[in-house]
C-alpha cells in the first residue's frame, strides 16, 4: 500500500484483526451486489469506503425520482440515468482505488452463472422473489456465498448462506409465494431507513467474511421491526428436504420464476 492508502485506510488498519494484511486482503477482493437500489446502495458505499478492490453492480433499472426516498446512493440529477452508471460515478468519486464492472441487465437463469462467476462474495440487494430465488440457486449450485436481505413497510431480514456449510434461502422459504400474495413496494411502501439499517448489516457482514472475523450470519435469519425498534433472531437449521440443498435435490438446473416485485415475507 502507498502512504495515502495508509492515511485512507487507518481505522480499517488499526484493528485487531485486520492490519495491513487484512486491507490487503480487501483490496484484492471482488464482491458482486446485484441490485443498485435501495438495498444496495449502502452496501456499495461502504464496501468502497472500506476498500474493497473491485465491486460489480447488476441493475437494469434508471434512476427514478421515487427511488430517491431510499437508494442514497443516486441523487436528483441522476434521475432517467441507468441506476449502475449512477452507481459507479458515487464509488469513483468515493474511492478511486475501487474498480467497478457494471452489468446493464437484470439476472436470468441463462446470465446469472456467467456475471457471478468471478466473485469471492454475491450481496443479493434485489426487490422481487423470482431474483431471490434465482440467486439463492445458483450461489448454492456454484458455490458463491452470499447475503440475503429484504424490506417492506417497517420490517427488514438478513441471512448469510455458505453453500454446503449453512442453510440456504429455500430452506426457509421452499418456492416462491404465489402471484399477488405479497403486495409490491409501491402498493404496500416502504419506511426509507430501512434499506440502510439492513444494508448496512449485509456490508459488515461481506466485510466479516473477506476478512474472517466473527460469526457470520449463518443459520440464523436476523429480523429486524422498526416500530418497536426490536432486534430477533430466527434459529435456521439445513432443511435435509431443501429441493436445492437437502439430501437428495430436485433442482439442479436454474429457472426463472415470475412474480411483482419486493420481497420481504413474514
Amino acid at each position: 500500500m502507498n502512504e495515502e492508502q495508509i492515511e485512507r485506510y487507518s481505522r480499517n488498519i488499526i484493528l485487531k484483526g485486520v492490519g495491513g494484511k487484512g486491507q490487503k486482503r480487501l483490496l484484492q477482493s471482488k464482491v458482486l451486489i446485484i441490485g443498485a437500489g435501495g438495498l444496495g446502495a449502502p452496501v456499495a458505499l461502504y464496501l468502497a469506503a472500506a476498500g474493497v478492490g473491485t465491486i460489480g453492480l447488476v441493475d437494469g433499472d434508471a434512476v427514478d425520482l421515487s427511488n430517491l426516498q431510499r437508494q442514497v446512493i443516486h441523487f436528483t440529477a441522476d434521475v432517467g440515468i441507468p441506476k449502475v452508471d449512477s452507481a459507479k460515478d458515487k464509488i469513483n468519486r468515493l474511492n478511486p482505488d475501487v474498480e467497478v464492472k457494471i452489468h446493464k441487465e437484470r439476472v436470468w437463469a441463462s446470465n446469472i452463472r456467467e456475471i457471478i462467476r468471478d466473485y469471492d462474495f454475491i450481496v443479493d440487494g434485489t426487490d422481487n422473489f423470482p431474483a431471490k430465488f434465482l440467486i439463492n440457486d445458483a450461489c448454492v449450485l456454484y458455490g458463491k456465498p452470499y447475503s440475503h436481505a429484504g424490506i417492506l413497510k417497517f420490517n427488514g431480514q438478513t441471512i448469510t448462506v455458505l453453500p454446503g456449510k449453512s442453510a440456504c434461502y429455500r430452506c426457509l422459504f421452499i418456492a416462491p409465494p404465489p402471484a399477488g400474495a405479497v403486495p409490491s413496494c409501491s402498493e404496500a411502501g416502504v419506511l426509507g431507513g430501512m434499506a440502510g439499517v439492513i444494508g448496512t448489516i449485509q456490508a459488515v457482514e461481506v466485510l466479516k467474511y473477506l476478512l474472517g472475523l466473527g460469526d457470520l450470519l449463518t443459520d440464523r435469519l436476523l429480523v429486524f421491526e422498526a416500530l418497536p425498534m426490536r432486534f430477533r433472531e430466527v434459529k435456521v437449521k439445513r432443511n435435509p428436504a431443501c429441493p436445492v440443498c437437502g439430501e437428495n435435490p430436485t433442482i439442479i438446473s436454474l429457472v426463472d420464476y415470475e412474480q411483482k416485485a419486493c420481497d420481504l415475507k413474514k
